[in-house]
């Protein structure tokens, strides 16, 4: 990344500009999880360079719903420092693991492997390409993640 870069967690003065770039979360939804320290945000000097958003699977693992870098700031790590400052945080936070997904036929899965995700289950629904399940173990935390096996 380059210097100038920021990244901290969402405060409502982003609710538009995540708004105008998030189709996948109702606005409802969205203006609900700001507060609760869900979203997080990139800005590369003034300009905003995308953003991670996450819920809880089992209402303890940490689960990356999205990460979404704009165009002109990818290949340039920007994905992978929001991705490193969220497993931080949870792990601060005293989680021991995280988890995201991509469907089989995106190039996110590669990605993933790359910044040491590793594949744990897959979802099949009707009429969609396989939903791949991803984990990674980070931090010593207090929180085991129940049923993974950690």
């Amino acid at each position: 990344m380059q210097n100038g870069s920021m990244i901290r967690y969402a405060e409502m003065r982003d609710f538009e500009v995540i708004k105008r770039h998030d189709s996948h979360i109702s606005e409802e939804e969205l203006k609900n999880i700001i507060p609760l320290k869900r979203v997080i945000v990139m800005y590369q000097g003034e300009s905003f360079a995308g953003w991670l958003r996450f819920g809880m699977f089992w209402d303890n693992i940490p689960f990356m719903n999205m990460l979404y870098i704009l165009e002109d700031f990818r290949g340039k790590g920007a994905g992978t420092a929001l991705v490193r400052f969220w497993e931080e945080e949870t792990s601060k936070s005293g989680y021991r693991q995280v988890l995201t997904s991509t469907q089989s036929n995106e190039r996110a899965q590669f990605f993933y492997r790359k910044i040491g995700y590793t594949e744990c289950g897959a979802l099949l629904l009707p009429n969609e390409p396989l939903e791949m399940v991803f984990m990674k173990r980070v931090g010593e935390g207090k929180y085991r993640g129940i049923g993974m096996g950690m």
